[in-house]
């Protein structure tokens, strides 16, 4: 086992649950019809809920004939809106094995592809605070749609306010692994229930199946 110098966390599917499909879904049908689209294609729909590129929402904007940097606005303000709901509500919870992040004796981060005033949100609310030392989610802007992972962007800077070095990124999606190899880092693929049968193309350093292992594995 290396020494590592930091250790590295997504946070939707890793410290917390994933968003629901429906209400992801709502809201972005909410941000159509605030830009005047009442009856989008479920298809268009679908694009802007994941893997949102600069291109597709420029093909989406013309389609309908609208601003695309409007419409991006209105899915960022009603997607966050809805993330914010769903905590509150109870729909979305932390996991019960996060806490066993306090346990790694080392500085520690949240590197997400969600908004980063999500991520301060979900600091905050689920009382995690005192359990990072910096975390990192995106600019709600189109030009953030190219700095997510796979790219390094947010990692590096993580990286470089916990003091650079060597770290271990845990992670629950493809884009996390091939971002922290990436980066020069090491990987663990978390595999929760939602993506317990996931067959990856990139292999992860480690695999668990809960952050209880993670101690553990570090001890090593």
């Amino acid at each position: 086992m290396p020494d590592y110098d930091a250790v590295l966390f997504d946070s939707d599917g890793v410290l917390v649950e994933p968003p629901g499909a429906e209400t992801q879904t709502a809201a972005i049908r909410r941000a159509f019809q605030s830009v005047g689209v009442d009856d989008p294609d479920q298809g268009h729909v679908q694009a802007l809920t994941s893997g949102v590129t600069s291109e597709t929402l420029d093909d989406i904007g013309a389609t309908y004939e609208i601003d695309p940097v409007a419409l991006w606005e209105a899915r960022e303000h009603h997607d966050e809106q809805s993330q914010f709901e769903a905590f509150r509500a109870g729909d979305r919870d932390r996991y019960d094995d996060t806490a066993a992040v306090s346990d790694i004796p080392l500085p520690r981060g949240v590197v997400s592809n969600n908004h980063h005033s999500t991520i301060e949100f979900v600091l905050e609310f689920f009382e995690f605070d005192d359990d990072f030392d910096t975390y990192y989610g995106r600019e709600k802007t189109v030009e953030s749609l190219g700095l997510k992972k796979p790219n390094t962007h947010y990692v590096e800077r993580a990286l470089d306010d916990l003091g650079g070095g060597s770290a271990l990124y845990v992670g629950d999606s493809e884009n996390d692994v091939l971002a922290a190899h990436r980066a020069g880092l090491d990987s663990v693929f978390l595999r929760r229930q939602h993506c317990r049968s996931v067959d990856l193309s990139v292999d992860p350093t480690y695999e668990l199946e809960t952050l209880h292992g993670l101690a553990a594995l570090l001890d090593e």
